[in-house]
């Protein structure tokens, strides 16, 4: 899908959660702008644990290609689940509100965490990408 700045916010987010079920690390990046603010809300001494490497914040587009990937690496695919249980959209703004189901590659552990996912778009393209998720339960998974 070719990005245009003719997409509303709703557009992009959809396009974002269809790729994110797809899995492909490179068409999911397509969708973010050159810079972005991209936060995770781990306790600052957690980022980048080698147990959970995608855990820390980014800057670019070219970085969410590193951050699925090493998602999908640490995960047992076909064990994975999400529930988006609401979108909800005010502007250029998003909020995407539900349940991972995951299982840990390294100790076999499953977990499900809830999470808010806060995402803007512009032209087409999301420039903000601020995750808040129970980081203990994934935490716990991985020890």
């Amino acid at each position: 899908m070719e990005i245009t700045s003719g997409l509303t916010t709703r557009d992009v987010v959809d396009e974002l959660l269809r790729r994110i079920g797809e899995g492909v690390p490179e068409s999911i990046a397509e969708l973010y702008a050159e810079r972005v603010d991209w936060k995770l809300n781990w306790p600052e001494a957690e980022h980048g644990r080698a147990a959970t490497p995608w855990i820390r914040h980014r800057s670019s587009g070219g970085d969410a290609v590193a951050h699925y990937g090493l998602i999908g690496e640490h995960h047992v695919p076909e064990e994975a689940g999400t529930r988006v249980e609401r979108v909800l959209v005010d502007g250029a703004d998003a909020v995407v509100l539900g349940e991972i189901r995951q299982t840990a590659r390294s100790t076999g552990r499953a977990y499900r965490a809830r999470f808010a996912l806060h995402l803007t778009v512009d032209g087409g393209r999301i420039t903000r990408h601020h995750v808040y998720e129970d980081s203990l339960a994934v935490a716990q998974a991985f020890e």
